[in-house]
């Protein structure tokens, strides 16, 4: 493990300085619409990464309630599936009488 983690820090080393060894100076012009799309790739990958937390922190709350017994809708309050129709004729019946 101890090698391992050695020959790590020593390709990271000089991969590194090799790096700032060879770099040139250059001369270049960032066009707006290139900050534009930056901005906008850094926004999309902001918003996968919350959907992404977002989805598996309710599943995962799903499953220890499961595992716990907890019911998540017990005070919760549930609406009959009853449809009311009105026909016209039947409304203006009411109103006469």
């Amino acid at each position: 493990m101890k090698k391992i983690l050695l020959k790590t820090i020593a390709v990271t080393y000089f991969f590194t300085f090799g790096l700032l060894l060879f770099t040139q100076d250059v001369e270049a012009y960032i066009d707006p619409s290139v900050m534009t799309y930056a901005i906008q790739a850094i926004a999309g990958v902001a918003i996968a990464i919350g959907a992404f937390i977002t989805v598996y922190y309710r599943k995962a709350k799903k499953k220890i309630n499961n595992k716990l017994g907890i019911d998540e809708n017990k005070n919760k309050e549930v609406e009959s599936d009853e449809i009311v129709v009105k026909d016209k004729s039947e409304s203006k019946k009411s109103k006469k009488n």
